[in-house]
């Protein structure tokens, strides 16, 4: 399952403070700014609603970490679960198999953001669309969402992430304001 919240800057972070674990707090406080603080408490508490609705697990859950950093649920080694936020778009994907997940607002892209994290076809496919910024948001994405269901996270080599996912297969999603995928395994 997908939950999302849109509006993440009507967050009250002294309420969503109260409501989480303790580990999850102290992250949440690491943050410079309140937007931050914000993003992190919101991914939170979608993990919260969908462990509730889809498990029935009430207690804030805490998180053990993979060797490359990936976040597992303590004593829920079934769950598998991706957060991703953007500008006030909070996301988080909840599955039995494992799950990436990624989501952009709409903002401009430089050119040279395109050259260092596309290869060639995708700069073709890219300049060839009628959306070309919807185009390149859609195929970063899928990449972050890939290396996010691997558990590698953003590495050197962002041209080559989607040539090497053929047992991945991706949804992705558009609206006005963002773009979201999903990767899981084949």
């Amino acid at each position: 399952m997908i939950y999302i919240n849109e509006h993440t800057e009507t967050l009250d972070i002294e309420k969503a403070l109260a409501m989480v674990s303790p580990q999850r707090r102290e992250h949440a406080l690491k943050f410079a700014h309140e937007s931050g603080r914000r993003l992190s408490l919101a991914v939170y508490l979608l993990l919260m609603e969908g462990l509730q609705k889809e498990y029935g697990i009430t207690e804030p859950p805490v998180f053990d970490y993979l060797e490359g950093g990936k976040p597992v649920i303590k004593g829920h080694p079934d769950i598998h679960f991706s957060f991703s936020h953007s500008g006030n778009v909070a996301l988080c994907a909840i599955d039995r198999q494992p799950v990436g997940a990624d989501v952009e607002t709409t903002r401009k892209v430089t050119p040279s953001l395109i050259a260092y994290t596309m290869n060639e076809e995708e700069q073709a496919t890219i300049a060839s669309a009628p959306e070309s910024l919807s185009a390149f948001l859609a195929l970063w994405t899928r990449k972050e969402a890939a290396l996010k269901l691997t558990g590698e996270g953003i590495r050197n080599d962002l041209k080559t992430v989607l040539t090497k996912a053929e047992n991945i297969v991706f949804e992705t999603k558009q609206t006005e304001k963002y773009i979201y995928s999903i990767a899981r395994y084949i």
